[in-house]
């Protein structure tokens, strides 16, 4: 697959699930403003893609103009298992190249299976998207975000009551309709 239908189906997820849904209430506005920068690794291996997601975050810090990276693996990390030991080292890498506290990861993967739940769980949607993904954010920008917000402690509980009623087959549906 290209890198471009992998953007493209990234896009519509992103359009489609996260903002639709209202998963993030934050993603919406830098969609319209074209601030995200996707970066697709076709890299394989760990290392390989380790040295991608440095290349990520030093794009972020080039660009101020980028608010956030997905960081998607086309190539890599297809069991989520393994895409979990990856998180691990990415933090750890984070910490090794002075970005604590500056960015943050969040993660998505196409089976994504939260700890404790069934994988045919609809609340697993709520961090499943075409391919495995790394959401690199700034740190200050979402600290800003958070403190304009309402209610941030609700959005997660809220999120997945609302996977939860849509089901998991309409949830499934969402997904595939991006992966066409």
């Amino acid at each position: 697959m290209n890198t471009e239908t992998i953007i493209e189906q990234t896009r519509c997820w992103l359009s489609s699930v996260i903002i639709e849904l209202n998963f993030c209430p934050f993603a919406k506005r830098e969609f319209i403003k074209e601030s995200i920068s996707y970066e697709v690794s076709t890299a394989h291996g760990l290392e390989a893609n380790l040295h991608e997601l440095a290349r990520a975050l030093e794009h972020l810090d080039d660009h101020p103009e980028v608010e956030t990276t997905l960081l998607i693996f086309a190539e890599a990390f297809t069991e989520f298992d393994d895409f979990v030991e990856m998180i691990d080292y990415a933090d750890q890498l984070i910490d090794e190249l002075g970005y604590r506290s500056t960015y943050q990861l969040a993660h998505f993967h196409p089976n994504y299976c939260f700890e404790g739940e069934a994988a045919d769980d609809a609340a697993n949607y709520t961090n499943r998207a075409p391919f495995p993904t790394l959401h690199l954010l700034r740190e200050a920008s979402l600290q800003n975000a958070i403190d304009k917000h309402p209610d941030t402690a609700s959005i997660p509980d809220t999120n997945i009551k609302l996977a939860r009623e849509l089901g998991a087959t309409k949830m499934q549906a969402l997904l595939n309709q991006c992966c066409k």
